[in-house]
């Protein structure tokens, strides 16, 4: 609509200053019909750029060929010109413009015609040209802004992707922990309830203040969780919700209580100046020992345990032993694990030592892998020195 407006316009503006000089047109029709043919062509002019410069061209040079009087400028050339300019390849580009000054030269050998028109024509066509030309910059520069804009929007929505996914796993990894440990334990001494009840019915009643007690913990770790993931705003208070810390590798008491109340006799060894630890490391430190110690619960049939906890310079070392009944086949995921013990590399240069060993179903060895990838530490498991089972985490620390 805006090129046939254009047309429109230009046609109007053609026939209007003839009219004023009709009685001096030597060929007064032929002078409408061809200013009209060097206007009405431009409706098509992004269409067909090059077809339509020749249709509006042809007309300008016939009128200029009758040596009809009073020529006006010709906008409806220059205009096509430009958008040849700013639509076509490069070859058609030089070959038009080729094209377009031999017009003008030749234009000067007719009468009427002197070598100011030439400049002023060449000086016209050379200004469409250039707008022409800076036009096609202009909106190829803004092609390419626009394009690494969206690429930039894509990497970021990429990017947030990304931590959601890591941050679902993190997720995901502490509701593993907190919820197998605790349900572990609560299976262990729903077990011994039964097998006590109905001739002691008095250490029953203990295991079932335990099993009570192992719940309420396990809910409380829970809201700890859920309270990090809910909206401040759902509280009406505007105000971050209250959580607590994060548990630490100093503060294992609690977890050896659990599984000494599991009828596992643990014991716990600190090796070296203890350091403060960076919180992402402490805290797998902790869960790393917390998962461990689940799986000698559920699966090892051990009778004893033994936790160490060795800082050395730039280290901190986490061992789980036991003395059950050995390595078995784990499930990992989907895939069981039977080969020889085998390095593989972490996703941050860390290393993790499998063997034909672990707990069976679950994810227990795999979220241990995980946490001591994610810490650039290194990992070990398989048959004890005395047998049983062995867990040792080396985790890097400032």
């Amino acid at each position: 609509m805006q090129d046939l407006a254009l047309a429109l316009a230009l046609a109007a503006y053609y026939v209007g200053s003839l009219i004023p000089v009709t009685s001096q047109l030597n060929l007064p029709v032929a002078a409408f019909v061809l200013v009209v043919l060097q206007a009405l062509p431009l409706t098509w002019r992004r269409r067909w750029p090059v077809p339509v410069l020749f249709a509006v061209g042809i007309p300008s040079q016939v009128y200029a060929l009758l040596g009809i009087p009073y020529g006006n400028v010709p906008f409806g050339p220059m205009i096509a010109y430009y958008t040849v300019m700013d639509r076509s390849s490069t070859r058609t580009r030089w070959a038009i413009s080729l094209l377009v000054v031999f017009g003008l030269v030749r234009v000067q050998f007719l009468p009427y015609h002197t070598a100011y028109s030439l400049f002023t024509g060449l000086l016209e066509f050379g200004v469409a040209g250039i707008a022409g030309v800076f036009s096609r910059t202009h909106r190829a520069y803004t092609r390419e802004v626009e394009a690494r804009a969206e690429q930039a929007e894509t990497e970021r929505e990429r990017q947030v992707a990304l931590a959601a996914a890591q941050e679902r796993t993190r997720i995901a990894r502490e509701l593993h922990d907190v919820v197998a440990h605790h349900v572990s334990l609560m299976a262990v001494q729903s077990e011994a309830a039964a097998s006590l009840l109905p001739d002691r019915p008095v250490e029953a009643g203990k295991s079932v203040q335990i099993i009570g007690d192992t719940a309420r913990e396990a809910l409380t770790e829970l809201r700890r969780l859920l309270g990090v993931l809910r909206d401040p705003a759902e509280r009406g208070t505007g105000r971050p919700p209250a959580t607590a810390p994060a548990p630490s590798i100093g503060e294992l008491d609690e977890v050896l209580v659990q599984v000494r109340q599991a009828g596992i006799a643990v014991n716990l060894r600190v090796e070296g100046n203890p350091s403060k630890l960076a919180p992402g490391v402490d805290l797998a430190a902790y869960r790393i020992v917390q998962e461990a110690l689940t799986n000698t619960v559920r699966h090892s049939g051990a009778a004893a345990a033994a936790v160490t906890v060795s800082y050395e310079p730039g280290y901190v070392t986490v061992s789980v032993t036991d003395t059950g009944h050995g390595p078995i086949a784990v499930t990992v995921g989907q895939q069981v694990e039977q080969a020889p013990v085998a390095s593989q590399n972490g996703t941050n240069g860390g290393s993790v030592r499998k063997a034909a060993l672990t707990a069976s179903g679950g994810f227990g060895l795999a979220g241990i892998a995980e946490r001591v990838a994610s810490c650039g530490g290194s990992l070990t498991v398989g048959p004890g020195r005395a047998g049983g089972f062995a867990v040792t985490a080396k985790l890097p620390t400032p």
